[in-house]
């Protein structure tokens, strides 16, 4: 008589189907949840996005269930919800913290400091990228950006900002979080929980009392090009090239042909500074 490999105790890396169902009670209220979501759209099926954050913040993370209610109520197929969920990094594929700490290690934030931020954290809360704290509190990644340059280096805590961060800072706001106190973000409302944060992307209103009034806003050098773009006025500050002093005397309006940023401003070359110069020293194959 043979044994199957179940009966054994050997997993074959497949996983079992179909995917265990909510339980009545839960499969209900998500149900009336979802149908509010599905009527705000004109093609069911553009729903997805918000209600895969809707089942994220019943469980914290999207699970295969989460997957098959999806697409019992969208009429999709499980392949079609799982091409969406595995594609977008905002939707956790397993468990996690209460708290999304992450680090943004991206070229300005990583030379502002992020990268040491990152390691000390990891440090500190003795875990590794992706990786959860013991107490379920807090899951640590490296973010490639955070979109607030203008901040570096920025940590964000459930999509909220955290702004001009030090290793110091960091760890203080971790163990605030982990604490239980208060925390409130750079920009924006207190801080929530993730189950929290999903709820309010799938749609629904936010209940935290001053939440919707404490709205955050980009820094004055992201503004810029908007204002540009806007037609409005923009004084310029010009930053004179490295090396060179501040030249004295009321500022002006640079021409077209000037240069905004010592970055931008001609260097010398290999081509202008003989002592140093640049470039392969043989000819390819030699």
């Amino acid at each position: 008589m043979t044994t199957s490999s179940s009966e054994r105790g050997v997993s074959l890396g497949m996983p079992q189907l179909p995917a265990p169902a909510y339980p009545d009670d839960v499969r209900a209220r998500l149900e009336t949840d979802a149908r509010e979501v599905i009527a705000r759209y004109p093609d069911s099926r553009s729903a997805l996005l918000p209600l895969l954050h809707l089942v994220q913040a019943e469980e914290g993370h999207v699970t295969r269930t989460g997957m098959q209610f999806c697409a019992d109520v969208l009429g999709l197929t499980t392949a079609e919800v799982t091409a969406v969920a595995t594609f977008y990094t905002m939707y956790r594929r397993r468990p996690s913290g209460d708290y999304q700490v992450g680090v943004c290690t991206n070229t300005l934030c990583a030379v502002m400091g992020g990268d040491a931020i990152f390691e000390e954290l990891q440090e500190h809360l003795g875990v590794g990228n992706g990786e959860t704290t013991g107490d379920g509190k807090v899951t640590l990644e490296h973010i490639e950006c955070n979109a607030a340059c203008d901040f570096a280096p920025v940590v964000m805590v459930n999509w909220e900002f955290f702004d001009n961060q030090t290793p110091d800072s960091a760890k203080s706001l971790v163990d605030d979080l982990r604490a239980g106190r208060p925390v409130t973000p750079t920009r924006g409302a207190r801080m929530c929980t993730f189950k929290e944060t999903a709820r309010v992307l799938a749609g629904f209103p936010d209940e935290r009392e001053g939440a919707v009034e404490s709205g955050g806003s980009a820094g004055p050098a992201s503004l810029v090009g908007l204002k540009l773009a806007k037609g409005e006025a923009s004084s310029a500050r010009v930053v004179h090239p490295r090396g060179e002093a501040a030249r004295t005397g009321a500022p002006h309006e640079p021409s077209p042909t000037e240069h905004l940023s010592s970055h931008d401003a001609p260097q010398d070359t290999s081509a202008s500074d003989p002592a140093h110069p640049a470039g392969p020293t043989a000819e390819e194959g030699e």
